[in-house]
Formats: structure tokens, C-alpha cells, sequence
């Protein structure tokens, strides 16, 4: 099993980071001992003083596939959740700063809590779905899928022209604006269309 990740996938949020909108899926990955399961709680690392969260949409790949066409990607995923892509905002510029790749920033232990998974099918239009996230009872991120960059199919399609999906393949599609710094003892509370599928605290 394997994360990637899409950065800068709402205009918005590309922005407020001061970085150019793209015109090609940015491309990162997680290692699976990143995920971070069941509303446990997420422990701020010691190694970063700015660790931001980002709500994202994640779809789950549910059969193996590569040179995806887009016309055909939709069936390459049948479940859908909500999932935080942690960052260490701190590194992260320093290693921006320099040209490096991102890994440390974003790839470090529990930087990708993530929640139950829903079928799609329940769903009526996948591009028109609020995701948001509260800490502590104050709304920080509030988005919609219809902002999206790049379409689900669009992504499947293009990362799979590098690197083959297998199922249960977890695909991060990016974050909305309002990120954010977290601290111990926070409380996150992720909803998607209403329902609430993350609760989990800082320590």
C-alpha cells in the first residue's frame, strides 16, 4: 500500500502559500507508516516548532492500473474518505528554500490520519462535495471538490502513466485554503457532506 499525495490542487491554497497555480498534478508520497488510523490521537513531533493541517478529499484504489485512461479511471477507485496531510511547515521551507525534495516535511511518522471510507455510489456528484474541518469547534478549512484543480480521473490518469495503482492504493487530491498550525491539545474534526468522519486530538 502506498500514499500519494497532490499538492497545490486548490487555487486557493496554492496562494495563500504564495506558490504559482500549477499547470501539471504536483506529485509527492507518504510511506504507509505515516497512516494514521481510527481517530487516534496525532502527537506533535519534537523535530518541527509549524506543523499545518490540510483536510483533503482521499480516494481509496480499489483494482491495479497503469496508462489509465481518463476516460476509464473512474473505475479505479469506489470509495471515498477524508484523510490530514500533515506538514512540517518549517521544513518544508527550508527545503523549498534549497531545492530538495519534501519528504521530511511531509512523510514523517502519523502525518496521515485518515478516516473511514464511503462508497462513492452514495455520493451524487463527486464534484460537488463540502469537506471541512473544525479545531476546536472553530471552522479553519471549509472547501468544495468543485474547486479542484485537477479532476479525480485526471489524477488517477496521470500518476498512473509513472507508477502502477494497486488496490487499496490511498490517493491524497489536495487541500483547500485555510491551513493552519496545530498544537497540543487541539481537537480536529474532519466532515465530509455534513458527516463527521475524523475526531481525534493533538498531544
Amino acid at each position: 500500500m502506498k500514499i500519494i499525495a497532490i499538492g497545490r490542487n486548490y487555487a486557493e491554497h496554492a496562494k495563500e502559500l504564495n506558490n504559482p497555480v500549477p499547470t501539471t498534478p504536483v506529485i509527492f508520497m507518504k510511506p504507509d507508516t505515516a497512516l494514521l488510523k481510527d481517530n487516534k490521537p496525532f502527537y506533535h513531533p519534537e523535530f518541527s516548532q509549524d506543523v499545518h493541517h490540510e483536510i483533503e478529499l482521499v480516494l481509496k484504489v480499489s483494482k491495479e492500473g497503469k496508462h489509465i485512461s481518463e476516460k476509464f479511471a473512474a473505475d479505479y477507485f469506489d470509495e471515498i474518505g477524508l484523510g490530514i496531510d500533515f506538514t512540517a511547515r518549517d521544513i518544508q521551507s527550508r527545503h523549498k528554500e534549497k531545492g530538495l525534495p519534501w519528504e521530511l516535511a511531509k512523510g514523517f511518522d502519523n502525518s496521515a490520519p485518515i478516516s473511514n471510507f464511503l462508497p462513492k455510489s452514495q455520493f451524487t456528484d463527486l464534484y460537488d462535495l463540502n469537506l471541512k474541518l473544525d479545531v476546536n469547534g472553530e471552522t479553519r478549512q471549509d472547501g468544495n471538490t468543485k474547486d479542484l484543480l485537477f479532476s479525480f480521473e485526471k489524477l488517477i490518469a496521470f500518476v498512473s502513466q509513472y507508477i502502477t495503482l494497486k488496490k487499496g492504493d490511498l490517493i491524497f487530491t489536495g487541500t483547500p485554503e485555510g491551513v493552519a498550525a496545530v498544537k497540543p491539545g487541539d481537537r480536529l474534526e474532519g466532515y465530509l457532506q455534513g458527516e463527521k468522519l475524523l475526531d481525534f486530538y493533538v498531544k
